[in-house]
């Protein structure tokens, strides 16, 4: 997919602004009208987890938002109950994933992920629930990608750029080949999309958010 080109050197949502007050009111209400509308999904979502692996339904982990401010990032739970056990026990027998999980701290084929979260997280439905976060005032609908704490430093110098917005559920990484891409590519695109931050920018990055849902374009 081609990636979205942005203008450069327009700043029309700079934060702590009146504008940028306003726009965090229009992601609140946002997400209170999209919760009505994806609460039956949701509902049947919850049941499914419930019903293959008992509670709980949601997984919070802590994340970094604007100006530095941790807040914990919400997700329907993908994987099993006992993950740490399963995956110790894996990376003691298995020399081959014990690598890969060395290389890259995550595993191509996870015997962790439930069955229902294999299709959570081809889908992006486990995201759902941060919607419960843009509705709090932690997130927004578009932004960077949230981040741990240990992933900070690897933003260097466009680590300004990270923690001056609040970050989004969907993104400019998201529509621009999200793990097609590296890491550095990903940064560049997080410290683009904030040098250029609009309303417009944003409601074409949420367009092409359902296209790459459709496609599954860049899904792990």
């Amino acid at each position: 997919m081609s990636p979205l080109v942005l203008p450069k050197g327009r700043v029309t949502l700079s934060s702590g602004s009146r504008v940028d007050a306003a726009y965090s009111l229009l992601n609140r209400v946002s997400a209170a009208l999209l919760l009505l509308v994806f609460s039956p999904l949701m509902l049947i979502i919850a049941w499914r987890i419930w019903r293959e692996d008992g509670a709980p339904v949601l997984f919070a982990h802590w994340r970094v938002g604007q100006n530095g401010h941790l807040f914990r990032c919400l997700k329907f739970r993908t994987m099993v109950c006992n993950a740490d056990v399963v995956l110790a026990e894996l990376l003691l027998r298995d020399p081959l994933a014990r690598e890969e999980w060395l290389r890259d701290h995550k595993l191509r084929d996870d015997p962790r992920i439930m069955r229902v979260g294999r299709f959570l997280r081809r889908t992006s439905l486990d995201e759902l629930p941060q919607l419960f976060n843009v509705l709090c005032g932690d997130m927004n609908l578009v932004g960077p990608r949230p981040v741990v704490v240990q992933e900070v430093p690897r933003y260097g110098e466009h680590k300004r750029h990270y923690l001056s917005v609040k970050p989004g559920m969907t993104g400019l990484w998201q529509v621009s080949g999200r793990n097609n891409l590296s890491y550095a590519q990903r940064v560049a695109l997080d410290a683009r999309y904030v040098e250029s931050r609009s309303l417009g920018t944003d409601l074409a990055i949420l367009l092409r958010t359902v296209r790459v849902l459709i496609t599954r374009d860049g899904a792990c």
